[in-house]
């Protein structure tokens, strides 16, 4: 009990969030907090909007973000709390890092097979859970795994946790908002859930160099460009085919 209290007392802490609202230099903060929300959670945005891809109709893709976005406030909640001892979870970023690598492969290997694919699908057991739940507890596993730099990040600016809290709450907004534009984008462009793959597979190579025992981390203006210019080739690729 003393130890929960440690852990998320600040959170309940009236006095705490009051001086937090009223102080203009907790929110610009707060604003840095978001910019980098925003910046870690790329990739993040890239994952979620492929993964609404396997629903059939906008509505349920939609929906399936919604509730992805309050199973994130709650897991954040949750991990700011133990935020201290994150960096020795590195074991998550592993299995984080071979899920997406199953999920990028996995893709192109239907691409490629169609029809083994179908027969396989056909042989496969009923599955335990219907196709929306299964798509938005995917969501969640993913928000688990790429929270854990996010808030890493955030603690290293500001080891206030309501801070951290109302920076990664709104950056999740935003983040959110930057999947939804790409599963449009999708609607439009086709050849972008293709590229939307490539940078999975590429997210988990990143994912898993950042483990201790490497210790390599990418810079995430690096990533932007490559993102960037996957979808400048992928546009002139859609161009040229149609």
């Amino acid at each position: 009990m003393d130890i929960l209290t440690k852990l998320y007392g600040p959170f309940f802490d009236v006095n705490n969030w009051k001086t937090v609202i009223e102080s203009g230099e907790d929110w610009m903060i707060i604003f840095s907090l978001v910019l980098i929300e925003c910046l870690l959670s790329v990739d993040n945005a890239i994952v979620l909007a492929a993964q609404t891809q396997k629903l059939p109709d906008k509505k349920q893709q939609e929906k399936s973000l919604f509730y992805g976005l309050w199973g994130a406030y709650i897991f954040r909640f949750a991990l700011i709390g133990v935020g201290s001892y994150l960096i020795h979870f590195w074991e998550i970023k592993v299995l984080g890092a071979g899920y997406l690598m199953y999920l990028s492969l996995n893709h192109f290997y239907r691409m490629k097979y169609p029809e083994r694919a179908k027969r396989k699908k056909g042989k496969n057991k009923k599955p335990i859970l219907p196709l929306f739940w299964s798509v938005v507890i995917s969501i969640e596993l993913m928000d688990i795994v790429f929270s854990i730099d996010s808030i890493l990040a955030s603690l290293a600016i500001s080891p206030n946790p309501v801070i951290v809290l109302i920076g990664g709450l709104i950056g999740i907004l935003c983040m959110r908002g930057i999947a939804e534009v790409i599963m449009r984008l999708i609607d439009i462009v086709p050849e972008l859930e293709v590229m939307a793959y490539f940078l999975i597979g590429l997210i988990a190579i990143k994912l898993f160099l950042t483990i201790p025992m490497i210790d390599i981390e990418i810079p995430a203006a690096a990533f932007g460009i490559v993102v960037l210019a996957s979808v400048v080739v992928t546009l002139i690729v859609h161009k040229v085919r149609n």
